[in-house]
């Protein structure tokens, strides 16, 4: 860090040494027996394969033929090339350390020298009983040596791949095999050879063995797990071509030399699967037509060719397939894709979004037929006027069923809707999706409706929503689900439901503790992005030293003649509010950005009059400084308390914003209120994680780097003057992959206006 002299970088570099041995000490210890063998031996910079001594310590049916069976030990701890030591030590370094970390030491040691030795052993096993057939490829590879541990990090890799949730174990898995699979079909050495065993072997004993930390799994592949196997073919077919192209080797179909095609056709193949494999990742329907065709062609000329290949050798004729060590495998595969489409095609049903522009009244286009929007015949016409306001519907909802700090703010504008009804409890009732009413022109809503969905619109019945807004094939999901808590988790599941058809990454931003035990429970992922600051009021007393800053505020402005008023803004004289606008636009002006929205309100979410803005006025009206609250309902259709939303000051009164806070308090309080909410600064919190992620660090890393334009942590650090409570919230997602799309998406529901230009000046203005 900034400011570190040298020792403490030093002292700091050995205990992060320390802390990795003690985690990691089977991985370490291999690597570093690994990279000093590689050392004392030269292979770093020379290759080992060239020495005269290569034969007496490389393993292989060779090797075991000439009774050298020590080579197995001696073998795994040398690598070919200096190549070699680099893959070796960076796959022993992930895959082995990750079996260390989920499994632990002695598994994780188990699994490595189980795999390292009982592939070689069966390697050889396998040569020596394939040759005696005369099959070329065999005969040439029984005469190979090899040395390395690569085999035994792959095994280890596929047996910690059971105690990876998914996505990630699917993951995994399919790029162990896709790996080991193609280099065995298209370069098919010994190496290969054990490589493709040893993860076989891995697989296998999974199923066999009580791996510790394993997932249970269902039996049953969601849409999840259908896409991505349904990509994973296509990526794998892609492969293929280029590994060909520019790799051709003798494998055990033949020989590849001269069967790649040109570099333009390989380049074309490759850039349209890629078009497909981004169609099928999001479940496009367009994209799977499109792919069962191309799989159709592939496989049916497989067809073709294997029924004339069969007739020819039932007549006796002399038949050669032209190509056949690229042609056959790839009609295998495109005919197995072609089953993985046809058999999972309910997992790729989601249709291009439909967009459509509101009335110039204000009410929006719903989409008719359908309830996660669009793709039903009729869409498109106006919605009646029962369900031409969702907004006004969520607020209903809201007002009756209570929700959470930050509730109100689904009922602003350019939110899309996902309404849960009749569930109770249970969460029955199909889930459906309603665009934004006051959207902005072009708003887009999912592309297909969930099946058995109820007609699209609200008709106020229903038990729970979630308001969201989309951005980058993401759905950003606005606090906690709104309705009664035992049915949230219908909620969110059906809400994930709706995502995957429409083929939407979901998420939810700025939840809370018990929506995140929720979500736990599903198997999602938590990072806490902000922290709540809550004051309590009915014991509320402004005394002892702590309070000294808001005292002075107050006696100052009693001194001054500043007065505290709390009004609903849209009933003010024109006067008034005209004042508040400049005063929030002069903010806006000085932070080099566009006002930020998503969970930051302005003056138009002020103006509703359901809100309550504080005033701070000398007596010539003129304003010092202005906040807006925003209310938290309970069940008994009254707020329970209120959440600060906009605050914004003009120079001059310099505690204007401690005066307006305390009266705000005070003000409430009278009023009935039990809190007040001082919402959360994006990006800061008091203290840090007791055991922070890599996710963590990073996003403590964002909010340094934001502090100098937006100043959230100033801000974080103001509200401590209230003696607040504090409360987690929380970034809830499925899946880490995910978390670039959710960052693009988080950035553009804040800054929906905001260029690349825009951005890109911040530093130069704050410089």
């Amino acid at each position: 860090m900034p400011g570190e002299t040298k020792p403490q970088r030093v002292r700091a570099a050995r205990t992060a040494a320390a802390a990795t041995v003690r985690r990691f000490p089977f991985t370490v210890a291999v690597c570093a027996v690994i990279l000093v063998t590689g050392l004392t031996v030269g292979g770093l910079w020379h290759s080992v394969s060239d020495r005269s001594w290569y034969p007496d310590v490389a393993y292989g049916l060779p090797s075991f033929e000439a009774g050298r069976w020590w080579t197995p030990v001696t073998g795994a701890v040398l690598c070919a090339t200096p190549v070699d030591y680099l893959l070796v030590l960076l796959g022993a370094a992930l895959l082995v350390g990750l079996a260390e970390s989920r499994l632990g030491t002695r598994w994780a040691a188990a699994v490595t020298v189980a795999g390292q030795l009982g592939a070689v052993l069966l390697a050889a096993l396998l040569l020596l009983v394939l040759r005696r057939t005369g099959w070329s490829w065999a005969v040439e590879q029984s005469h190979a040596l090899d040395v390395g541990l690569s085999a035994g990090a792959l095994c280890a890799g596929a047996v910690v791949s059971a105690a990876l949730a998914s996505p990630w174990r699917q993951r995994l898995r399919l790029g162990l095999i896709a790996y080991v699979g193609v280099w065995l079909l298209y370069v098919g050495g010994l190496v290969e050879l054990e490589h493709a065993l040893a993860v076989a072997g891995g697989l296998l004993a999974t199923h066999w063995l009580r791996v510790p930390g394993a997932h249970p799994t269902s039996g049953h592949l969601s849409r999840r797990e259908w896409r991505l196997l349904a990509v994973a073919g296509l990526v794998l077919i892609a492969t293929i071509l280029v590994v060909v192209r520019l790799s051709p080797s003798r494998g055990p179909l033949g020989d590849t030399a001269g069967q790649g095609g040109s570099a333009w056709n390989v380049l074309i193949s490759v850039a349209l699967i890629a078009l497909l494999v981004n169609g099928l990742r999001q479940g496009r329907r367009l994209s799977w037509q499109w792919t069962v065709l191309l799989c159709l062609v592939n496989a049916l000329l497989g067809l073709v060719v294997a029924v004339v290949y069969v007739i020819g050798k039932i007549l006796g004729e002399q038949v050669t397939v032209t190509g056949a060590a690229v042609f056959v495998p790839t009609a295998v595969l495109w005919t197995a894709e072609l089953l993985v489409l046809l058999v999972g095609r309910e997992a790729f049903q989601a249709r291009r979004p439909h967009r459509w522009l509101p009335h110039r009244s204000g009410a929006g286009r719903t989409a008719a037929g359908g309830t996660a929007a669009g793709g039903s015949p009729g869409a498109g016409r106006p919605a009646p006027a029962a369900e031409a306001a969702p907004q006004e519907q969520a607020a209903d909802l809201l007002m009756r069923r209570g929700g959470g700090n930050l509730s109100w703010m689904t009922t602003w504008p350019d939110n899309s809707y996902f309404f849960t009804r009749g569930g109770g409890p249970s969460g029955n009732g199909p889930p459906r999706d309603v665009p934004s009413w006051t959207g902005p022109a072009g708003g887009a809503s999912p592309g297909n409706a969930p099946a058995g969905g109820a007609p699209a619109g609200t008709d106020g019945d229903g038990e729970g929503y979630i308001a969201y807004r989309t951005h980058a094939g993401v759905a950003v999901a606005l606090g906690d689900p709104v309705g009664a808590a035992p049915g949230r988790a219908a909620t969110i599941t059906g809400f994930a439901e709706m995502c995957d058809r429409a083929g939407l990454v979901p998420c939810l931003f700025s939840a809370g503790e018990e929506t995140a035990a929720v979500t736990d429970r599903l198997g999602w992922r938590a990072a806490q992005v902000a922290e709540d600051t809550v004051i309590e009021l009915p014991d509320l007393e402004f005394r002892g030293k702590a309070w000294q800053d808001v005292r002075t505020a107050l006696n100052r402005a009693r001194k001054e003649g500043v007065e505290f008023r709390l009004v609903a803004l849209a009933d003010q004289p024109r006067q008034i509010q005209s004042q508040v606008r400049g005063i929030s636009e002069e903010w806006v002006g000085d932070k080099g950005l566009p006002e930020m929205g998503f969970t930051l309100g302005g003056v138009e979410e002020a103006l509703d009059p359901r809100m309550r803005v504080g005033l701070a006025m000398d007596a010539d009206d003129h304003i010092h400084g202005v906040t807006s609250w925003m209310p938290v309902y309970g069940e008994d259709a009254s707020p329970r308390g209120w959440t600060l939303d906009m605050m914004r000051r003009r120079d001059g009164f310099r505690p204007v914003v401690e005066f307006m806070i305390a009266s705000s308090c005070l003000a409430l309080r009278e009023d009935g209120a039990r809190f007040l909410s001082l919402s959360g600064a994006p990006l800061a919190r008091t203290g840090t994680a007791d055991s922070p992620t890599v996710l963590d660090r990073i996003l403590d890393q964002l909010g340094g780097a934001m502090e100098p334009y937006y100043g959230f942590r100033s801000l974080h650090a103001f509200k401590a003057k209230f003696q607040p409570r504090y409360e987690p919230m929380y970034l809830l997602y499925r899946d880490e992959a995910d978390l670039p799309r959710i960052g693009l998406s988080l950035l553009r529901c804040y800054l929906p206006s905001a260029s690349v230009r825009d951005l890109l000046k911040v530093p130069a203005h704050r410089a």
